[in-house]
């Protein structure tokens, strides 16, 4: 068995649906019915999409019991709205004032030069339900990186993803979490311990829940009104954004 999947053979379902992920550190299924065809790329962005949809179950039914029991939140799994360019009003977006929830996720998106639309569709959580959430999860990442105000470079993206794991107790969220710090320098590293992590962890844990936010509606609401609302605090540390220099 390799380190990360075994292989049976070219386009042939797994008979053995598990994953090895290192040295067993995770043992998860996959769907029996899923197949690889090894003339086709299979990147490691692919490989996490699945292993979060696959290991997610639980905590994908307490993050739906947490919505469906927020009015806000029953709302957004009823309508059911996607975050995507085509869904969002960017000249309108560009004209909200400095401060306000839509101009600063749109100058987010700038500033880290990405778009909601790299997000992955769900693919591998059969029930209807579960898997939008899983997709509501992907598509408001990018929002909860504007709130704690973290940038996409690798310490903002390891602190999101403390706050993840205490958030939404997604396995995957869990992981980078673990896994994340390895890969940061040890001045980086310091700084995660001694205020990015605990903040994080402290926020995340009591948060209201993020996905139950219908934010295509308060795009025009003040961010640091909406973190207060939230029980978020202000982040002790103003990272730079990903394509701009520290001062």
């Amino acid at each position: 068995m390799a380190n990360y999947i075994q292989i049976i053979s070219r386009r042939t379902p797994f008979r053995k649906p598990c994953w090895l992920w290192g040295q067993e550190l995770l043992l998860c299924k996959i769907p029996t019915d899923m197949t690889l065809d090894l003339t086709e790329p299979f990147s490691k962005t692919d490989m996490v999409a699945v292993l979060g949809e696959t290991t997610g179950h639980l905590a994908l039914l307490k993050l739906r019991h947490r919505m469906n029991n927020n009015p806000e939140g029953y709302t957004v799994l009823t309508e059911r709205p996607r975050i995507r360019l085509s869904t969002l009003d960017l000249s309108r977006m560009s004209k909200l004032p400095d401060g306000s929830l839509g101009r600063e996720y749109l100058r987010f998106l700038e500033d880290n030069e990405v778009t909601p639309d790299t997000r992955a569709d769900v693919k591998f959580v059969d029930e209807e339900e579960l898997a939008y959430v899983m997709q509501r999860y992907r598509e408001v990442h990018d929002l909860v990186h504007t709130i704690l105000g973290m940038p996409t470079n690798m310490l903002g993206e390891v602190a999101v993803k403390w706050f993840e794991a205490a958030h939404t107790g997604l396995p995957m969220c869990i992981m980078g979490a673990i896994l994340g710090p390895l890969r940061l320098s040890l001045r980086r590293k310091q700084k995660l311990v001694s205020s990015l992590g605990p903040w994080a962890l402290r926020s995340g844990s009591r948060a209201r829940c993020m996905l139950s936010v219908f934010y295509e509606r308060r795009w025009e609401q003040n961010l640091e009104e909406l973190r207060k609302e939230l029980d978020i605090e202000p982040p002790p540390l103003i990272l730079p954004a990903k394509n701009k220099k520290a001062a």
